[in-house]
């Protein structure tokens, strides 16, 4: 069986003529920006509920929010030399792309979300992507494809420009297109690009789909609260913990060669962003150590590295403090590190045209990045905590999923 998925030509939406706010001719990127602007990213949200005419209701949803959210309209502007120092978005509502879309089978015949290659084309044809995965000048800061199924089933697509909006702000925007087509006058969130409190910080794999039960997150979180006289810990820090450990027993490092784990953390509550800020606020953090510990570590233990990591964020603020050093980085193979970032509180989970939320938030296999990562954390509603994974090479995927199952059994 063979998947067809028939796409409409893409169109350009832009904002509805709808009265709009004071708007700014130009938007300066912060220093959180200024380092994704040419960097794409793909989430796919599957609704299993119904919804009628699914793709022309969000498509002119989606036209009455960039009146709010205009910014996502307009084109990355840079100055003599593409200096990234004078780069800003241009707010010339030149629009977004959008594509409808309609495949020949029902989802659940086809979608598996597994490491086959019928999988990941799959994948690859539920959005529209930039040429040369990167983002340029030109290019609009929005792809999006609504694909609908026989079954009733549809898929939203969402390709974006990472330095219009982090994570976060994607799902704020997609919130906000999904309160517009249930009816509401305007978004609940008023929309935030620009603040001026935002700090000037310093700046072929195998993939799987891996569900990590809750009993085994809430045994992990009850034994670390006993361990360490009542402190809590969360279910991002538990995923961590279970994850770095097994992917370092699966590739048999030397016991003293340095490994590193990688995650994004938001500084929004750190740096006290208005309500509604939809630019990026992400920082990386790091924990080393050596793979040794961390292959032999007790995960309760791990959990506590990571957190005294999150501690330390907000140390960002002040230039070179809560990183590891970079003498230390560059001694490191990109195959030693494992970088995460969890989508589990950004609220895709919440966006919802008038048919219900999403089952499933996924990333798209195409944009992984090329060293070991794992994206998701999100809960998909069958008692279990889903991870989509390019954690090992295709030699280490059996030694990785033995680990993973004694783990969490």
């Amino acid at each position: 069986m063979s998947l067809v998925v028939r796409k409409s030509s893409p169109v350009v939406i832009r904002p509805s003529p709808e009265p709009a706010t004071t708007r700014a001719v130009t938007i300066k990127l912060s220093s959180l920006d200024k380092g994704l602007y040419k960097v794409p990213t793909t989430s796919l949200l599957v609704f299993e509920a119904p919804l009628h005419n699914a793709a022309e209701t969000i498509r002119a949803a989606l036209s009455r929010a960039l009146v709010h959210y205009y910014p996502i309209a307009g084109r990355i502007v840079a100055g003599a030399g593409d200096n990234d120092d004078d780069v800003h978005i241009e707010c010339n509502d030149e629009g977004v792309v959008f594509v409808a879309a309609s495949a020949s089978y029902a989802l659940k015949e086809v979608l598996c979300f597994n490491r086959s290659p019928g999988a990941r084309k799959l994948l690859d044809e539920l959005a529209v992507y930039y040429p040369a995965m990167t983002c340029g000048h030109g290019d609009p800061f929005l792809l999006m494809q609504v694909t609908e199924f026989p079954c009733g089933v549809f898929v939203l697509g969402v390709t974006w420009n990472h330095g219009v909006a982090d994570g976060m702000g994607m799902a704020q925007f997609l919130q906000a297109v999904g309160e517009l087509a249930g009816g509401s006058p305007s978004p609940s969130v008023t929309p935030v690009r620009w603040d001026d409190s935002l700090h000037r910080l310093p700046l072929s794999l195998a993939t799987h789909d891996i569900t990590i039960a809750m009993d085994s997150i809430n045994r992990i979180r009850a034994d670390f609260s006993t361990c360490f006289h009542g402190r809590q810990c969360t279910t991002f820090e538990v995923v961590l913990a279970i994850l770095w450990p097994c992917r370092t027993r699966a590739i048999r490092p030397d016991q003293e060669t340095p490994t590193l784990l990688v995650f994004l953390a938001d500084m929004r509550r750190h740096i006290g962003v208005k309500r509604g800020y939809y630019g990026n606020c992400i920082v990386v953090q790091l924990v080393m150590a050596k793979s040794g510990a961390v292959a032999g570590g007790e995960v309760k233990d791990l959990v506590m590295e990571i957190k005294h990591a999150k501690d330390r964020i907000p140390d960002r603020l002040k230039e070179n403090e809560g990183m590891v050093g970079g003498e230390e980085l560059r001694k490191l193979k990109t195959y030693d590190t494992m970088t995460v970032t969890s989508w589990r509180n950004l609220g895709f989970e919440q966006v919802d045209f008038g048919s219900g939320r999403p089952a499933r938030v996924a990333s798209s296999g195409r944009d992984m990045p090329p060293s070991p990562s794992a994206a998701g954390f999100l809960c998909n509603g069958k008692g279990g905590v889903s991870v989509w994974s390019a954690l090992v090479r295709e030699e280490h995927v059996n030694a990785f999923l033995a680990e993973l199952a004694k783990q969490v059994l």
